[in-house]
């Protein structure tokens, strides 16, 4: 199981190659709040969310061989930017599967940064074995990887530097591999801070899986945070959440709208409704903390394009 040691590597790793993003606070919502409130914002990394940190980490570990051969994954977006950007930046060849339904903006951005990018709406995971029957590739799984674990583990070193021995930590879920990286961290350097998952009600694979105690793959998902709907829960990531996580919350495509808006609007970010759900329990009340509590939310990302943010935050939005 990934550790403090694995995750300084991964830093060490990651040194000069990925953005030291800044933590930042809010009076507004911390009055409202009753609480000391500080967002850590993940959404001004290199492409865009904290996906670039896990797949470096990852790349760096690859033979020379293997950089040869080339990787592949799948995505509906965020690990898609994250590993185009990063193999292209080590002259990698990268090919992402991405379903059929997945936003044109991030299919445009991830063939931006030099990935090949496979449009399907055949299952995920028997297209990349077809592909990688051919070529060869080294697999590249968006979550589930002790080597991407270590690398998004790396956000909880920066937020102990900045926030030390917090209270709370909110972090998002959807394989499980950020608050994976992250409790490990937070743990391993503060036991005391208490770790809270927080995932969307139409994609709840991680609570599911916590209730069987095995991962469960969902038949199917339903919700506004793309970013968090991935249909299972990794193997590795749920040991980890089992291990580490002290509570795991769900939170609706309504009350994430709202927590989009609250933080446009007093943080002056725009956040995308993956990293929004991290504040929505604390606004709808399904999260009630000790009155001055120290708590930090992990706005794990940003890329959300201009109609889908004006289709959410209009006040006729019905999800």
């Amino acid at each position: 199981m990934i550790g403090t040691a694995d995750i300084r590597q991964a830093s060490s790793c990651l040194k000069g190659q990925v953005h030291r993003t800044p933590m930042t606070g809010s009076r507004t919502l911390s009055d409202r709040l009753g609480l000391r409130m500080h967002f850590k914002l993940e959404l001004f990394q290199k492409t865009g969310s904290f996906k670039v940190r896990g797949v470096l980490n990852k790349l760096h570990d690859l033979s020379a061989e293997e950089k040869k051969r080339g990787v592949i994954s799948m995505s509906s977006g965020n690990h898609a930017q994250a590993l185009s950007f990063a193999a292209s930046s080590s002259e990698i060849p990268a090919t992402i599967v991405m379903p059929s339904w997945s936003r044109d903006f991030k299919v445009e951005a991830t063939r931006s940064y030099g990935g090949k990018v496979v449009l399907t709406d055949d299952d995920l995971m028997e297209t990349v074995a077809a592909i990688q029957q051919q070529g060869g590739q080294t697999f590249v799984h968006p979550f589930d990887d002790p080597l991407i674990i270590a690398g998004h583990g790396t956000v909880g070193l920066e937020i102990l530097e900045d926030v030390p021995s917090p209270d709370y930590v909110l972090v998002t879920i959807g394989g499980g591999g950020l608050i994976s990286g992250i409790a490990a961290a937070v743990k391993g350097l503060s036991p005391s801070t208490r770790v809270i998952g927080v995932e969307p009600r139409g994609a709840a694979a991680m609570t599911a899986s916590l209730q069987r105690g095995k991962p469960v793959k969902l038949e199917k998902v339903d919700t506004i945070a793309d970013g968090l709907a991935a249909p299972f829960a990794g193997r590795e990531n749920l040991a980890m959440v089992q291990q580490y996580v002290d509570e795991v919350l769900l939170v609706s495509d309504d009350e994430i709208v709202e927590a989009m808006a609250l933080i446009l609007e007093r943080l002056k970010v725009v956040v995308e409704p993956s990293a929004a759900a991290a504040l929505a329990p604390l606004l709808s009340g399904a999260l009630k903390l000790p009155e001055g509590s120290q708590v930090v939310c992990v706005l794990c990302g940003g890329n959300v394009d201009r109609a889908t943010l004006a289709k959410l935050l209009t006040e006729d939005f019905a999800p």
